[in-house]
């Protein structure tokens, strides 16, 4: 006979992450593992994995660390859940900064600026909502089935036509 224990699967979790990139990865790992174990699908996993990457990113970049520390000496707070709905939310509160996230749009050769373009391809929903004591949290909500149908549009750069800009030559 075998004796089976039922295991009480986590609908929630929030964790602190060392203000720089060196707690991303620990987070994105626990977050994926977490979610696939409460029966997530794997889609609103990897998109859910995808944001938080973005927002910790963002937050390490241009937020600060949590209370009055210095940067690089201090913490951000990572927290997702499933609602009863299904639905997913993510959030990373850091401890402000000198600007409000919002998307922006960056040049062809630029090396980032399209975090918050890919949140929004990917989100049905996000935000940003202010704290005690400065503190900034982006939410995320994240729900399966709810991609933007022109992902690729929003997070693609655009196309450059090379054929026109080579008429000049045939004369």
């Amino acid at each position: 006979m075998a004796l089976v224990m039922a295991q009480e699967v986590p609908t929630s979790s929030c964790m602190d992450i060392r203000h720089g990139p060196a707690g991303v990865g620990e987070a994105r790992h626990r977050m994926r593992e977490q979610l696939r174990i409460s029966g997530v699908s794997e889609s609103v996993v990897d998109d859910a994995v995808l944001i938080l990457s973005e927002l910790l990113s963002n937050a390490c970049r241009h937020g600060r660390p949590l209370g009055a520390r210095d940067v690089g000496d201090g913490e951000v707070r990572a927290a997702w859940r499933v609602d009863k709905a299904g639905r997913l939310t993510v959030e990373v509160t850091d401890g402000g900064g000198p600007t409000r996230p919002v998307p922006a749009t960056p040049s062809v050769t630029a090396h980032g600026g399209r975090g918050l373009n890919i949140i929004s391809a990917l989100a049905q929903d996000w935000g940003v909502r202010d704290g005690a004591a400065g503190e900034v949290t982006v939410w995320v909500i994240v729900a399966r089935g709810h991609r933007h149908d022109d992902f690729a549009t929003r997070v693609a750069s655009p196309a450059i036509d090379f054929v026109s800009a080579f008429d000049d030559l045939d004369a």
